[in-house]
């Protein structure tokens, strides 16, 4: 079984204003075989939380622990952490001129699995994964992300997923910016990647509409950079029904 653990993680943030404090003390276990849905409202943390344990720069783990199968995640480099089995798709994935999707895939499948793979077999296997995605085979001539539709922009990240395989998956509002139909064809491609028991998925959003089609086994309301509420998928139905503003006053007061 892989287990990602979380224990009193705290992070900071640092910009050109100064340091902001955003994490503030979150305590997670995400198992292989479930699904949680992080929810909250806009600027409550859950991106930050993404993003530290992903390794990004700018975000400063100050206190606490992220352990995937007992390694220490925060020792490692953003490289380290991938190869580990931690996979995280991006709000906004970034653009990389004059880099194919094709040779990007290649080159994070080689890193990943430690060799590169059988060219006729990797060639495959990419086709076979584009076509579940609904993506033309000639994206993967394009440089990534470039001149891409948020839909095609959130389908190659789905993609990334499907061919890597990670142990932990960590989708940072990835039904931001999609259509109904770029919804549903994103939401059947990472419940394919759930179908194997040996994955995790740690599905961060502030809308429930992607819930209808992801079904979560855990629901974590977070606030204020901590989790605040844990339920099942009836926490959710709760949210869509009455918003977040019962944790928020809570908050304040």
């Amino acid at each position: 079984m892989n287990e990602l653990v979380i224990e009193d993680l705290h992070a900071q943030v640092e910009t050109e204003k100064g340091v902001t404090p955003i994490l503030k003390g979150v305590d997670l276990v995400v198992k292989s075989g479930e699904t949680h849905a992080v929810m909250g409202p806009n600027g409550s943390g859950k991106s930050t939380l993404a993003y530290a344990i992903a390794g990004h720069p700018r975000y400063v783990v100050t206190k606490g622990s992220v352990r995937l199968n007992g390694q220490d995640v925060l020792e490692m480099s953003v490289d380290e952490r991938a190869r580990a089995g931690l996979f995280l798709a991006m709000q906004y994935p970034v653009e990389i001129p004059g880099v194919s999707v094709s040779n990007f895939l290649r080159s994070a499948a080689t890193a990943v699995r430690g060799s590169a793979p059988n060219l006729r077999d990797w060639i495959k296997e990419v086709k076979g994964a584009m076509t579940e995605l609904g993506m033309d085979e000639k994206v993967a001539e394009r440089s990534v992300n470039e001149g891409f539709s948020g839909g095609e922009k959130k389908r190659h990240e789905i993609l990334q997923m499907s061919l890597l395989k990670p142990k932990i998956a960590i989708l940072d509002e990835t039904d931001s910016g999609l259509d109904i139909d770029a919804l549903k064809v994103v939401s059947e491609g990472v419940n394919r990647f759930r179908t194997d028991p040996q994955t995790g998925v740690l599905l961060i959003t502030h809308y429930t509409r992607i819930l209808r089609y992801i079904k979560p086994d855990h629901v974590e309301v977070f606030v204020g950079g901590r989790i605040v509420e844990r339920g099942g998928p009836e926490l959710a139905e709760e949210l869509e029904a009455q918003g977040y503003e019962r944790w928020t006053k809570a908050k304040v007061a």
